[in-house]
């Protein structure tokens, strides 16, 4: 049974409590100075009065300093972190790489002026700024500051009285923000997950780090989640149990890196959140495999999410960026190659795929113009091949691809990471959820649409027929996906009813999701055990080496694997 909160033990000798009363009764008396660091979206205001009450009824003397206060003006702190070509561009801009210290003007005095004695704590994003005896990170994940930044109730870093922005949350704070963050792991004292407000959990440093040591020794599945979108469909929220109350669900969050999420604790009462890209911060080498660690530093370079539209609507027709454009323009040193795998399809169904032979490009042109400025409807299929959404078909998407999936498919996008960069050329003239037109870079997207591949060169390239690698008694292991340019390929395994599978990592991370069947149980040589149902999605780390998939159930399964090429 697909599981909502997939979540596994502290280590050994860990300490996770929970509690205002608990983290209190963690510190010091003093002297001691205290830093909190964390992303802009923490409630900060209550932190500190919820943690300064409790340890004035312990009797320790308590000074708090917000370091908010001495962000630098924000016209200083947006000329800092944005390029002014970037200024002009509504969509995206270039990757931040600035050190939090650029958000501030005069940092203030280092603690020893507020005294001798008692307990200081400084708080907010760049709280560890100044020297500090104890260092906390209080975290929310992000999903929580999108959600928040696109209600404006949520505020950018730096800028905390200026309405938020998407576009600045996703392109200049969160990567400062990581960066900061994984700077800091290696020392924190503590890791805080702040989503119930009144039980914050807490996480000790050295039982993080201990944990995160063993979870790259073992697979591990991330917390998955749905969002809402206007073209949403229904599947996750009847087959899964995803978001009842909420208007859909569209995209599935089952492993995006710089999002996604490793439940750490002992039930739902005792647990915390820490952002899957700490596994790749303090085991490099283990999580991604020496090679891969060389070639992608510790970015996790493969996604696995869900596009669900079964009694949605189209996705709009969009590419991504050609590598040496996403490198100069947006600042990923690798660009975003997608893949559709049908999980739920059928021939009535369709998935929009590269250009058609006879495509006029002026055409073309003129008509997503007329769409985007004067709310004029066109056909993409005029323009862009469209394709049998037959269930258990890949289709390969390397950048410069248009492409869409069409109503009433269920889609595993087995895909490079970055996955903010959709360049949409038609959205079926739908608005967003506040009721405006939905934003469209098409500039962006024309400047990268692929104009070689087309006609029958595309069902030749991207729509490949399964090729047989190794097969076992009762099982097959098959290729269904891989291109030169693409530097990850997709394969599958096929397994009739309680047979066994043998696999290696090899030295390189594989991830697996369950397609059809009931499930699989996966067992490493170091004989971990890790169930795996229908619809999940579980990391391999490098450090796994060998393996064995036993289908469970009395139908056949089937798992499809991604990893990165040799």
């Amino acid at each position: 049974m697909y599981r909502l909160d997939p979540r596994y033990p502290p280590a050994p000798g860990s300490t996770l409590t929970t509690g205002w009363p608990a983290l209190a009764g963690t510190l010091p008396t003093g002297p001691a100075t205290l830093a909190i660091e964390g992303p802009p979206t923490a409630d900060w205001d209550t932190l500190s009065a919820r943690l300064t009450d409790e340890l004035d009824r312990r009797g320790t003397r308590v000074r708090t300093l917000d370091i908010r206060a001495h962000y630098a003006p924000p016209e200083v702190v947006r000329r800092r972190t944005e390029r002014p070509e970037d200024t002009t561009d509504p969509y995206y801009c270039k990757l931040a790489e600035n050190h939090l210290r650029d958000l501030f003007g005069e940092l203030p005095p280092t603690p020893r002026h507020y005294g001798p004695d008692g307990l200081l704590i400084v708080y907010g994003p760049g709280a560890s700024l100044v020297p500090y005896d104890l260092l906390w990170y209080a975290d929310l994940p992000k999903r929580h500051a999108e959600t928040a930044v696109a209600a404006a109730t949520g505020r950018n870093l730096g800028l905390p009285d200026e309405p938020p922005s998407l576009r600045r949350l996703f392109y200049v704070d969160w990567p400062m923000l990581d960066r900061h963050r994984d700077r800091l792991a290696p020392r924190l004292d503590a890791w805080l997950d702040l989503q119930d407000a009144d039980r914050p959990a807490c996480l000790d440093g050295d039982g993080l780090r201990r944990t995160l040591a063993a979870l790259a020794r073992q697979p591990v599945r991330t917390r998955p989640y749905f969002n809402s979108t206007p073209w949403g469909g229904h599947w996750a929220q009847r087959d899964l149990g995803f978001n009842p109350g909420a208007r859909n669900t569209a995209l599935g969050y089952e492993l995006i890196a710089p999002e996604s999420g490793v439940l750490i604790g002992h039930g739902p009462d005792a647990q915390a959140e820490v952002p899957f890209q700490l596994l790749c911060v303090l085991q490099p080498e283990g999580v991604l495999g020496p090679d891969v660690h060389t070639r992608f530093g510790t970015s996790f370079p493969i996604r696995f999410d869900y596009l669900d539209t079964v009694d949605g609507g189209n996705l709009s027709v969009h590419c991504h960026p050609k590598e040496p454009y996403m490198r100069a323009q947006f600042g990923w040193d690798y660009t975003q190659h997608e893949t559709y795998y049908l999980t739920h399809g059928s021939p009535d169904t369709r998935v929009f795929l590269g250009l058609r032979e006879d495509t006029d490009l002026a055409l073309f042109r003129k008509q997503i113009e007329e769409a985007a400025q004067d709310g004029v409807p066109m056909d993409p299929a005029d323009h862009v091949q469209t394709f049998p959404a037959e269930q258990g078909r890949l289709f390969l998407i390397p950048a410069g691809t248009p492409h869409a999936s069409g109503a009433g498919n269920l889609v595993l996008e087995i895909s490079a990471t970055p996955y903010l960069y959709s360049l949409r050329f038609y959205d079926w003239l739908r608005p967003d959820a506040d009721g405006r037109p939905r934003q469209l870079p098409y500039e962006h997207g024309l400047a990268n649409l692929e104009t070689d591949r087309r006609g029958d060169a595309v069902a030749r390239d991207l729509v490949q027929e399964p090729r047989t690698l190794r097969t076992g008694d009762g099982w097959r292991e098959e290729l269904i996906g891989a291109l030169d340019e693409m530097f990850y390929e997709v394969r599958r395994y096929a397994l009739d009813p309680a047979a066994t599978a043998a696999d290696d990592t090899a030295g390189r991370f594989h991830v697996l999701n369950v397609v059809e069947g009931e499930g699989v149980e996966l067992v490493t040589a170091a004989g971990d055990v890790h169930a795996l149902s229908y619809a999940e999605t579980l990391t391999v780390p490098a450090a796994v080496g060998g393996y064995r998939l036993r289908a469970l159930g009395d139908a056949r399964v089937l798992v499809v694997k991604a990893l990165v090429r040799c």
